[in-house]
C-alpha cells in the first residue's frame, strides 16, 4: 500500500472509530433509558445488567456500521477538500479512483466484517440478550402467580401444512410451554377436515417430544359430508404425532425483524415459503440480512462524489445530498421488501435489487465526479 493510501486509510479509520463509538453510545443510552429501570424493578444485579448490555451491543452493529461509514467518509473527505488536499492530489495527475481506492477497500472490509458478524456474532447477541430480558421479566412474574400463567401469549396460531394440522390456542405460556383453550384441526391433502381435537389445556413433553392434552374431546368427521361421526372425551391423552415444537410456534408469534438469522434459518427450513405464504416475509428478512452488509459499498460510492463536490460552495450541500440519497436507499429497500412479502417479486430480488440499484447509482455519481 502506497504512502497516500495509508494516509487516507488511517485518517478515515480514526474518524470511523469516533463515529462508531458515538452512534453506539447514543443507541446504548437510549436503550438504557427505556429498559434500565425495568431491570432494577425485576431485581437484576449490576453484574446481570452489565452482562445483558455486553450481549446486546453487537446487535446494534448492523444498524450503525453503514451510518458510521457514511459519517466518517463525509467528514474525512470534506476536511481534505476544504484544505485543498484533494485538489493537490488531482493536480498532480492522480485519478479519482487512485486517490480513493483505499476508501473503497475500507468499504469492502467493513462489508466483509459485517457479513461475518451477521452470520455468527449478531444472531447470538440477539437471542442471548432477548433470553436474559425475558427470563428476568418472567421470573419476577412467577413470584406473584402460578408458573403456567407466566408469560401468556394471547391467540397463538400455527399452520403446519406439511403435517396437515392447524393450531389455535386462546393463550400460551412462553415460560412453561403450556397452552390453554386448544383447538387442533386435522386435514387431508385436499384440505378437508378429518378430525378435531379440543382441550382445556395441554403441554409439550420435551423429553418425549410430543404434545399431551388435558380435559378434552376428539371429534372425527366424514370427509365427504363434513359431518361429525364420532366424539370421544378424554381426561388426558398424549398425541405422539403432534411433534410441533413450541419454540417454532413462539418464533412465528414474533415479527421477522425481531428474529436472529439463526432463528429465521430454522423457521424457513421447517416451514418453507412454498408451504405457507406467510413465510415470505420471513424469507425476505433472511435474505435482507445477508444483503445488508454490502450497503457499506453503496455508502462509499455515495459519500465520495458528494463530499468532494459539495464543499465548493457550502460543506452542508454535499452532506445533505449524500444523506438524502442514503435515506432514499432505505425507502427503496422498504418498497422492495413490501413487494417481496406480497409475492409480487421473488424474495431474492426483494433483498438484493435495492443494493444493486443504489450501487449503480453510486458508480454513476462517482464517474461524474472524475
Amino acid at each position: 500500500m502506497r504512502l497516500l493510501d495509508r494516509y487516507l486509510f488511517v485518517e478515515w479509520l480514526k474518524t470511523f472509530l469516533l463515529a462508531l463509538t458515538a452512534t453506539l453510545s447514543v443507541l446504548l443510552l437510549e436503550d438504557m433509558q427505556d429498559d434500565l429501570q425495568d431491570f432494577i424493578g425485576w431485581g437484576a444485579t449490576s453484574g446481570d445488567i452489565l452482562r445483558y448490555y455486553l450481549y446486546l451491543l453487537p446487535s446494534f452493529l448492523p444498524v450503525i456500521l453503514p451510518l458510521s461509514v457514511l459519517i466518517s467518509m463525509l467528514f474525512m473527505l470534506g476536511n481534505l477538500h476544504r484544505n485543498n488536499e484533494i485538489v493537490a492530489m488531482r493536480a498532480s495527475g492522480l485519478h479519482l479512483f487512485t486517490i480513493t481506492r483505499s476508501l473503497w477497500l475500507a468499504g469492502l472490509l467493513v462489508s466483509c466484517a459485517m457479513l461475518y458478524l451477521n452470520a455468527h456474532l449478531v444472531p447470538v447477541s440477539v437471542e442471548l440478550s432477548r433470553t436474559i430480558r425475558e427470563n428476568f421479566q418472567m421470573s419476577e412474574e412467577a413470584e406473584r402467580i402460578e408458573a403456567k400463567y407466566v408469560g401468556l401469549v394471547p391467540l397463538l396460531g400455527f399452520d403446519n401444512r406439511a403435517g396437515g394440522r392447524l393450531w389455535f390456542m386462546n393463550s400460551f405460556s412462553e415460560y412453561t410451554y403450556d397452552g390453554f383453550g386448544i383447538n387442533v384441526y386435522q386435514r387431508d391433502e385436499e384440505g378437508r377436515e378429518t378430525a378435531r381435537i379440543m382441550a382445556r389445556e395441554g403441554y409439550y413433553d420435551d423429553v418425549e417430544g410430543h404434545w399431551v392434552f388435558v380435559d378434552g374431546r376428539e371429534i372425527t368427521f366424514d370427509v365427504d359430508s363434513g359431518e361429525a361421526i364420532r366424539s370421544v372425551a378424554f381426561e388426558e391423552k398424549p398425541y405422539l404425532d403432534f411433534t410441533e415444537a413450541p419454540g417454532i410456534m413462539q418464533t412465528l408469534n414474533k415479527e421477522p425483524d425481531d428474529l436472529s438469522l439463526f432463528e429465521l434459518q430454522e423457521v424457513l427450513s421447517k416451514i418453507p415459503p412454498e408451504d405457507n405464504p406467510r413465510m415470505h416475509s420471513y424469507a425476505v428478512r433472511y435474505h435482507g440480512i445477508l444483503a445488508n452488509p454490502f450497503s457499506c459499498l453503496v455508502v462509499v460510492g455515495i459519500a465520495i462524489p458528494f463530499a468532494i463536490s459539495g464543499v465548493r460552495t457550502n460543506p452542508l450541500v454535499g452532506v445533505s445530498k449524500a444523506g438524502g440519497l442514503f435515506f432514499s436507499y432505505y425507502i427503496v429497500a422498504s418498497l422492495f421488501r413490501m413487494l417481496g412479502e406480497q409475492l409480487v417479486i421473488s424474495v431474492t430480488v426483494a433483498a438484493w435489487a435495492p443494493i444493486v440499484l443504489m450501487l449503480l447509482v453510486a458508480l454513476w455519481l462517482f464517474r461524474r465526479a472524475q
